[in-house]
């Protein structure tokens, strides 16, 4: 793949988001990281619980269980949210012509709904692959053979 100069990459999942941009050639990438947002967001079980809630069905003395919220998965969409936002907002000013956004499935998915049509209309790849991990010579290396 070749990443135009001034493209911006978003690297990110549920918890962690790189802005890069590619200050090198299209041939010869330089990532540099231009912003990151991390967020605290610990297991379900760990951000505490309540039984099941009950609500009754119609006029007998049946009732029925309400599935209990998964809070680790509600923070990670509204992190995709504000991630969204953040891109949204840098389409409308200008600030980049062509994005690439690198995540994984269940995040792109969430990016992808909240994106603006500004957005959209910069987006040149979705590569659905987890690399916040990594380091940005990785990252580069994993992009260029995405291609």
């Amino acid at each position: 793949m070749k990443i135009a100069n001034g493209t911006w990459i978003l690297v990110g999942d549920g918890r962690k988001a790189l802005f890069l941009r590619n200050d090198g050639m299209p041939e010869m990438p330089n990532l540099h990281c231009i912003a990151m947002r991390e967020q605290t967001n610990p297991a379900t079980r760990d951000q505490g619980r309540d039984a099941p809630g009950r609500v009754a069905v119609a006029a007998g003395a049946r009732r029925a269980s309400v599935e209990p919220t998964d809070l680790h998965d509600l923070a990670e969409r509204r992190f995709a949210h504000r991630l969204a936002a953040d891109l949204n907002a840098a389409a409308h000013d200008g600030r980049y012509d062509h994005l690439i956004v690198v995540a994984p499935p269940r995040m792109l998915a969430t990016l992808r709904d909240e994106l603006s049509c500004e957005a959209k209309a910069c987006l040149c790849a979705e590569i659905d692959k987890d690399l916040t991990r990594h380091t940005l010579a990785d990252i580069e290396t994993i992009l260029m053979a995405a291609g």
